[in-house]
């Protein structure tokens, strides 16, 4: 018996009848209970193995957004050395690179949402978006799954296709693209969670160091290391035009100046997982510090992969979701709460001074 849990099955496990309003696929709905440590399958599909270690027997695969028991974690002597950490699974092993662990986490609905709107994380695996339109009907949006821990901008509260309360969110992207999922898969974040920290540290006196060698940040107070952790940072690869920005993350001395605490990175719409070519879509990519410009390159949290200590990105600064929302506070240009809207929550600025070795 295979104990991981598919899509398809994820969604029929739901059990949830929306009535004559709604033809298509349901969205996830599990009940309220602990489902111990699990993650979700972020690729197309990966590898199975008979033992912890990539030259052992391939007995299986697992394919996008399924969702796996871990009922143990193991460092391989055998490695990979940049990430030893395998998953022991029902049938076999599987590499940590491309699991995310993830909960569920069922939230009560807000009462209103404020003209600023509110900032939010998705609190299960994955969520359906569906939008709306009066020719067509409640439909998926063809953006696909919300990821857990990603972050989005609720802007209203509405009836949703089950007679229950959605939130709707507006893309950061493309402030007319709105689309609707259940409340209970949302968290409002409040706005201690993400209160600037070391303030009284004078801005000057910070500095962010990156070592492309060896995969790794380090945050500075008065030159003495406060935070330390790995990174993946930019593949290099061949510019197919001159107006291509390179994959490499650019050595040098910068400055982070802008701040948002999600983004859409990639096309508005399309697979969230998606990567054809140089071409991708990443919908509420969090905390976000951008410390390049022109071109776009952010240290940024990353709910795609779970591979950090090697090159990852197409030029950008990966980081786990914790470490980024950490150095989102730290940093500066500081991001006020609440002042913050979804109208305004870009903060500009000369910034903590970034450092790519």
């Amino acid at each position: 018996m295979d104990k991981s849990i598919s899509r398809r099955s994820f969604l029929k496990f739901s059990g949830l009848a929306v009535g004559s309003l709604f033809a298509g696929p349901v969205f996830p709905r599990l009940p309220d209970r602990d489902f111990g440590n699990i993650a979700r399958v972020t690729i197309a599909e990966i590898d199975l193995y008979a033992r912890p270690r990539d030259d052992s027997q391939i007995i299986g695969k697992r394919y996008r957004d399924q969702i796996v028991h871990i009922y143990e974690e193991l460092e391989s002597p055998d490695g990979p050395a940049y990430n030893p950490l395998w998953y022991r699974v029902w049938g076999g092993y599987l590499h940590s690179a491309y699991l995310q662990k993830v909960k569920v986490r069922h939230n009560p609905s807000l009462r209103r949402i404020s003209d600023g709107g509110q900032l939010c994380e998705v609190t299960v695996p994955y969520t359906l978006a569906y939008q709306y339109s009066t020719f067509d009907g409640w439909h998926l949006w063809e953006g696909m799954p919300l990821y857990y821990e990603t972050t989005h901008w609720i802007t209203a509260l509405e009836e949703g296709p089950d007679g229950e309360p959605w939130y709707q969110l507006t893309s950061e992207i493309d402030s007319n693209l709105k689309y609707f999922v259940p409340t209970a898969h949302l968290r409002p974040i409040t706005d201690d969670e993400i209160s600037p920290l070391s303030e009284s540290v004078p801005p000057e006196k910070k500095r962010v160091e990156v070592s492309i060698a060896r995969q790794t940040l380090i945050a500075y107070e008065y030159d003495q290391p406060v935070f330390t952790t790995r990174i993946s940072s930019g593949i290099p690869s061949a510019r197919r035009s001159s107006d291509e920005l390179p994959t490499a993350t650019p050595y040098g001395r910068y400055r982070i100046y802008s701040k948002m605490p999600n983004k859409h990175m990639g096309r508005v719409t399309g697979n969230p997982d998606a990567d054809n070519g140089n071409s991708f879509s990443l919908p509420g990519v969090p905390w976000t510090c951008f410390f390049i410009f022109p071109g776009g390159y952010a240290f940024h949290g990353t709910y795609w992969h779970n591979n950090f200590g090697i090159q990852m990105s197409h030029g950008c600064i990966n980081m786990r979701n914790e470490d980024a929302r950490w150095l989102f506070r730290w940093t500066t240009p500081m991001f006020k709460t609440p002042v913050e809207t979804h109208a305004d929550w870009e903060r500009r600025g000369n910034g903590t001074l970034v450092e790519v070795l």
